[in-house]
């Protein structure tokens, strides 16, 4: 069964005097925080994200998500559903870095080692030029 295209799970925002707004996955047994609630609901995302990638990656079963209204809230505390759209989760762990061997003749390699050059930036540099990326 493939995995779907997004997932929505409650977080339960928490809301202190001269504190970061603290979010919590209860499902999930994660967290993070926000300096104010657009940050707050962008942090959920990202981590709600990481999360279920990681899940999915592991194989592990997915946590069925509470409804919102059943979730216990305190005064200080709001439930928010959050959701993530998976492809582009999945899509930027595809960014990994991979290895390549390179030859270069070897006063080349002198030079370029002598005024500290770092061969894996240079290299990326040339190739986004060549490709106009």
């Amino acid at each position: 069964m493939s995995n779907p295209a997004r997932y929505f799970y409650p977080a339960v925002f928490t809301y202190a005097p001269d504190q970061e707004i603290a979010v919590v996955f209860p499902d999930l047994d994660v967290a993070t925080s926000g300096v104010d609630e657009s940050d707050a609901l962008l942090s959920a995302r990202e981590l709600l994200g990481i999360t279920m990638f990681g899940l999915e990656q592991d194989g592990a079963p997915i946590p069925a998500p509470s409804r919102v209204s059943d979730i216990p809230l305190e005064a200080n505390e709001r439930a928010v559903l959050v959701d993530v759209y998976m492809p582009s989760v999945r899509l930027a762990s595809a960014n990994r870095a991979v290895s390549r061997t390179v030859t270069l003749p070897a006063w080349l390699n002198a030079q370029a080692m002598e005024r500290g050059f770092n061969f894996s930036q240079v290299l990326q540099e040339a190739l986004k030029e060549k490709l106009q990326a």
